[in-house]
């Protein structure tokens, strides 16, 4: 049988044939006096044993082994190996597909945000603020809480997400108070008003000590994407809602 021949009768192509000759998996045949490779039948059940591994999900090194005899590993330990290997990948393809389910069904229903695919806590966050104004501060906030639901810790996540529904409520007083910093100066006395409307409604829970200006991370570039009053505004409001966590741990002592 010539190259072609023996790729028709196992049903692979001469392509594959002669990748497998490159590959060292299949020996090359005696070759006519013309030059062309003469198969046997030999050939042929080798040919069709690399077939049946390759299509069970083995790579050629894995399919050398089994091939090779006594000389390599035997293809029981090769299938073992790809077993565990296919359970690890369903497991895998279990998990996104649970992820998956619920942010598919809020597609199907028109209610995935713009910043999707987000957590469901994220969704239920967004969805909870309803449609808001045209605001350049509710855009930038979107931005932030979709950055935050990536890279904070699931279990911490959870938490501040929870802490955002209590602060939901006067989404739209806030952003206009603060849209409205956009173009004035650090020390306008507007700036205090807007950061004690904005500290009056954020919970304890969410007090935390902002590293100083130009500490680097992810506190300076949330600050530097503001304009200098709207920074001033939300750090001046960081500090009140820090007072007040420590004026109630005072107070149950």
């Amino acid at each position: 049988m010539r190259i072609g021949e023996i790729a028709a009768l196992v049903g692979v192509t001469p392509r594959a044939v002669r990748h497998y000759h490159q590959s060292g998996l299949l020996p090359e045949p005696q070759r006519r006096a013309n030059g062309y490779r003469e198969y046997g039948v030999r050939d042929a059940v080798l040919l069709a044993r690399i077939r049946r591994l390759t299509e069970l999900g083995l790579g050629l090194e894995e399919v050398r082994d089994v091939v090779a005899g006594d000389e390599g590993r035997g293809l029981a330990e090769v299938l073992e190996e790809l077993a565990d290997d296919l359970a690890r990948q369903e497991a895998v393809i279990r998990a996104r597909r649970e992820r998956l389910a619920p942010l598919l069904a809020e597609a199907r229903a028109g209610r995935l945000p713009a910043e999707g695919p987000v957590s469901p806590e994220l969704s239920a966050l967004l969805a909870g603020l309803g449609e808001l104004p045209e605001s350049p501060m509710a855009a930038k906030d979107r931005e932030v809480l979709a950055l935050l639901d990536t890279v904070v810790p699931e279990a911490e996540r959870a938490r501040l997400m929870e802490l955002m529904h209590e602060a939901a409520g006067s989404a739209r007083e806030l952003y206009g108070l603060l849209d409205a910093l956009a173009d004035v100066a650090a020390e306008d006395p507007r700036v205090e008003v807007a950061a004690r409307a904005l500290a009056s409604v954020l919970p304890v829970g969410m007090a935390v000590e902002l590293p100083p200006a130009g500490a680097g991370g992810l506190a300076d570039t949330f600050f530097a994407d503001l304009a200098p009053a709207q920074s001033a505004a939300v750090r001046r409001a960081v500090e009140l809602v820090a007072a007040r966590r420590t004026e109630q741990g005072e107070a149950d002592r």
